[in-house]
């Protein structure tokens, strides 16, 4: 314990107060918002319709969804598209994301989610989160980046070990190896063509 403790204290003596200032902010605001959601998830009263609209509003602020769409497209494929189809996968890949997302809260049975200390990787920011019933830990780290002007957003979630964006990018590797951009935009405009994987969330 003693030298966890003496670890930490060497790292935290390396990072710059300021950007201590903004770990801490990144952190209390990735936990509010979680929080929020999981309010509006035990609130029984909710029509799911009504829910669901108050989760997307809570949460969606936290995210660059822009950014994911971008990065799990792949630079390669992002620029064999036109602006047209840039900004209908851009629509269409933020709607699955967020269908999926809902789906996966459709699961949630009372577990405890635990949001811990914001970590510095590099010029990135990782919260890492836990969602926690009886023996059962499932591991999430939300991945910010500094946006321009917006601040500190997330471009990716991994659960478990696995990266939401690399997972899409593969999908759509796989797609787009033998058809065309469009071919790949007709099944996103298909609900449940693509999921998020991996545990609850």
């Amino acid at each position: 314990m003693r030298i966890l403790s003496f670890s930490v204290l060497i790292i935290l003596l390396f990072i710059p107060p300021a950007f201590a200032d903004e770990l801490a902010a990144v952190k209390k605001n990735a936990e509010q918002r979680i929080n929020a959601v999981i309010d509006h998830i035990r609130n029984k009263s909710l029509d799911k319709k009504i829910r669901n609209e108050k989760i997307i509003e809570a949460i969606s602020p936290m995210f660059d969804f822009s950014q994911m769409a971008k990065l799990s497209m792949g630079k390669k494929n992002w620029t064999k598209m036109n602006p047209a189809q840039r900004q209908e996968f851009n629509e269409l890949f933020v709607v699955r994301l967020q269908e999926s997302y809902l789906e996966k809260l459709d699961l949630y049975t009372d577990e405890e989610v635990v949001v811990e200390q914001a970590e510095l990787v590099k010029n990135r920011i990782h919260v890492r989160s836990h969602l926690v019933a009886n023996d059962d830990k499932i591991e999430m780290i939300y991945k910010f980046y500094k946006k321009k002007n917006q601040g500190w957003k997330v471009y990716d979630v991994q659960i478990l070990g696995v990266s939401i964006v690399q997972t899409y990018r593969s999908q759509f590797a796989g797609i787009l190896k033998n058809q065309t951009i469009d071919d790949l935009l007709k099944k996103l405009r298909q609900t449940g063509g693509f999921t998020v994987p991996t545990g609850k969330y």
